[in-house]
């Protein structure tokens, strides 16, 4: 491999490593972010620089100690032009006087055993013992009281006295860092604020997932994870802040600890939530076919623009709210029956997901918008996309930019027709894309608009037939998932997260929708597209 296509290899979870590999070498945040930058900058000055790397993964490390090597020489320069303390009297002043030879060794003990107080009593140990502050300076430099700080110094001193025998086996226990990962779905405004994009990194969803499963002070997270306290201080007012200081993924309670802010599921919890659901799938599927099949026509009777309707694209196009209509009536019914004096949290946006098992099993669809005005004759277009991750790939997602894509456009152009002959060779090209990703099919010497169209007029009337559904037809299933999944919610989340019972059942709903699609495959009644890209799940509505 040439040297030229080392930064290749530079994503999300290589940087991650790396960001890892400078925090547990550093005092701070601010430091490993420094470090990093320097192993970055290391790599990219190789990277212009000629020759080949047999691996890269070896290379890379090689760089990222010799930064840190030469980072240690500078830290330590200048800690030996500012230090004026003298460290034996320190360690006399911390701990039973020890051998010469031995004072170094517990010297650093001691300074790693600070790092993992918290931050009232870091603070008072530091500024007694390393800045030489009395404690009535330390008092009035921190709005307290003299006895206080004489208070926090003793319980400092003594849990540093107590605890620095157990350094070498903390020095040999790894930090408690394996990999986790959530499945995390958000739902209403995200741009008022969602705390997904804080916890992207390990450390986040550690202590996510310690605080999901009882209330942890900070000392205890730190522990447990063997870091020092100073960063999960540094992380816990990062995850309790969310992005709009308001909404985060963990909560401080009034007792100083931390707790899980929004519905989390475990593996086991998802497990027996989807099971619940899944038990009534034949049933759920037998229903659906009867319906299919008995309002046929009517599907097909819908005014679509289009100069010719296919019963598939229909089916596509309404299967979630076929679906949908099944959790809603288990949905309904828990809030009729169970939880109608639980009071709802209100929020413009919430997230809630689980955590994913060994095999990364993610389940559910998406369903995005997007809209344009004044475009291609038309006042107001808007677009939907439903995508089912096994079998529909997306199109486009919520926000697309319809005026910077000429497939989109020749897709509402092509409504009643359009002439191969009017094309120019750019639009020509463009149309040979749209078709092969299902917008436009052609007819002769004419294009035509392949995905479903209909008037926006007719909106409120596109899914009439489906929502026949809630109608009783799912009655006694709904009736016998609702009395297992409330008890379900009351046994697996926090009380105080009650008033968000409707994400938990959402969670457990979610393999319903890919399991019907594959049982109505299956059966016949549905036709995926080839390679998961075509007409289907999408269509639009358009104004004159």
């Amino acid at each position: 491999m040439k040297k030229q296509e080392l930064l290749k290899y530079l994503d999300d979870n290589l940087m991650d490593k790396l960001y890892g590999f400078c925090y547990a070498r550093t005092n701070d945040s601010y430091e490993a972010q420094d470090l990093c930058s320097d192993i970055i900058f290391a790599l990219v000055k190789a990277a212009g620089t000629q020759g080949e790397v047999l691996n890269f993964y070896p290379f890379l490390w090689r760089i990222a100690r010799n930064v840190y090597a030469d980072f240690s020489e500078k830290k330590r320069k200048r800690a030996d032009a500012f230090y004026e303390g003298d460290a034996e009297e320190l360690l006399q002043s911390l701990a039973a006087k020890e051998e010469p030879e031995a004072w170094d060794e517990l010297l650093q003990a001691v300074y790693k055993r600070l790092a993992f107080l918290t931050r009232a009593y870091r603070e008072v140990m530091i500024l007694y013992y390393l800045e030489g502050l009395s404690a009535a300076e330390i008092a009035k430099r921190q709005n307290t009281s003299p006895v206080a700080v004489r208070q926090r110094l003793f319980q400092a001193r003594q849990k540093i006295k107590s605890e620095v025998e157990k350094m070498t086996e903390m020095d040999n226990r790894p930090m408690s860092l394996k990999e986790i990962d959530f499945e995390i779905w958000g739902t209403g405004r995200p741009s008022w604020g969602d705390p997904r994009d804080v916890c992207t990194r390990m450390l986040s969803r550690h202590m996510v997932w310690l605080c999901h499963k009882k209330p942890m002070s900070t000392s205890e997270i730190a522990e447990e994870l063997n870091v020092p306290t100073v960063y999960v201080e540094e992380e816990l007012e990062i995850l309790t802040k969310g992005t709009n200081g308001e909404y985060g993924l963990l909560r401080r309670l009034e007792n100083g600890k931390y707790a899980i802010n929004f519905v989390l599921l475990d593996s086991e919890a998802i497990e027996k939530a989807n099971a619940i659901y899944l038990e009534y799938l034949p049933r759920i599927c037998g229903i659906l076919s009867y319906f299919i099949e008995a309002y046929k026509k009517e599907y097909l009777a819908f005014p679509y623009l289009n100069k010719r309707v296919d019963l598939n694209l229909i089916l596509w196009q309404q299967i979630r709210v076929m679906v949908d209509s099944f959790s809603g009536s288990v949905r309904r019914i828990l809030s009729e029956k169970y939880f109608s004096r639980v009071p709802s949290t209100d929020r413009p946006f919430s997230v809630y997901g689980y955590v994913l098992d060994k095999d990364g099993r993610s389940f559910g669809a998406g369903w995005d918008g997007t809209e344009a005005a004044n475009i291609c004759g038309f006042s107001r277009v808007k677009l939907e996309n439903i995508y089912y991750f096994a079998r529909i790939k997306p199109h486009f997602h919520c926000g697309h930019n319809v005026a910077t894509d000429p497939q989109l456009q020749l897709a509402i152009r092509a409504i009643q027709g359009l002439k191969i002959s009017d094309l120019s060779e750019e639009e020509k090209e463009h149309a040979a894309k749209a078709v092969e990703c299902g917008y436009l099919y052609r007819e002769g010497e004419a294009l035509y608009t392949k995905i479903l169209v209909n008037s926006m007029e007719d909106n409120d009337r596109l899914f009439g037939v489906s929502v026949k559904l809630r109608n009783g037809y799912f009655q006694e299933e709904a009736e016998l998932i609702a009395e297992k999944i409330a008890d379900l919610i009351r046994r697996t989340i926090p009380e105080y997260l009650l008033g968000e019972w409707r994400f938990a059942n959402d969670l457990a709903s979610y393999p319903i929708f890919d399991n019907v699609v594959e049982e109505l495959i299956r059966n016949g009644i549905l036709t995926p597209p080839k390679d998961g890209v075509g007409a289907e799940g999408c269509w639009m509505s358009v104004m004159k």
